[in-house]
């Protein structure tokens, strides 16, 4: 399993796309969404300026690319070529080959969170004590595991050119009615109360109770909790079913 680990990362750190979307991407957008933005004014409901705001839910999108796009197009094209199929033919368990892609989006996902905390401290000031850098990462970090499990689901939910457009679909519809794109406090008072029970809500919401140096909401952990039960659920059945048909 670790060999298929080593191969697992060895591809993601040479695919320059998926490198540049999960990793350069979301520093480029925190640069065009606050950029030129007050570091003075807070966001309605917190204590936190547009860019420090911001800044969370970036690294939250940038782990959120890496674990979920690069999951879900991998798997599906594998299974697609016949190498998941070929993989079953040896000694790895199937809970492996899924270990493999989740370590390989992980290692991926960490760049990006630091990378825009880089470009925010060092463009936009953002200023945190020592423990809330550290918490921030690994609350963003562990966190992705809700997607990674996600994307796993999605890989094997549809097969080939199919996966793309529902990953996109779902991908952009939960970073944008999640608040990761733009600060869910203006959006109309029904789509708030919708946006509160979506993961990539809740998600954000960690990162910046730990910038407010607050506890995080019970009802965040709660709701990503039943969404990485529900998403790592699906995955297995759905991997159970796809093993059936082979």
């Amino acid at each position: 399993m670790n060999s298929l680990i080593k191969l697992e990362l060895t591809r993601a750190l040479r695919n320059r796309k998926f490198l540049f979307f999960s990793v350069i991407y979301p520093s480029a957008l925190f640069l065009l969404i606050a950029g030129s933005a007050d570091s003075t004014g807070t966001v309605d409901g917190t204590r936190l300026t547009l860019p420090t705001y911001m800044m969370v839910s970036m690294a939250s999108f940038g782990a959120l690319t890496a674990v979920l796009m690069g999951n879900s197009e991998r798997i599906a094209k594998e299974r697609e070529s016949g190498w998941v199929r070929q993989l079953r033919l040896t000694s790895l368990p199937g809970r492996g080959y899924v270990l493999a892609k989740t370590a390989s989006a992980a290692v991926v996902s960490l760049p990006s969170i630091v990378i825009v905390f880089v470009v925010a401290a060092a463009v936009k000031d953002v200023r945190l004590d020592a423990w809330q850098w550290l918490a921030l990462t690994g609350a963003i970090w562990a966190g992705s595991l809700v997607f990674a499990a996600l994307g796993v689901a999605l890989g094997y939910l549809a097969a080939g050119d199919a996966v793309r457009p529902i990953t996109m679909i779902i991908y952009f519809g939960l970073s944008i009615l999640g608040g990761l794109w733009m600060p869910s406090t203006t959006f109309p008072r029904w789509l708030q109360d919708i946006a509160e029970w979506l993961p990539t809500h809740a998600y954000a919401a960690l990162g910046r109770a730990i910038e407010q140096s607050q506890a995080p909401h019970a009802q965040d952990i709660a709701v990503l909790a039943v969404f990485f039960v529900l998403f790592t659920g699906g995955a297995a059945w759905l991997y159970r079913k796809d093993t059936l048909k082979a």
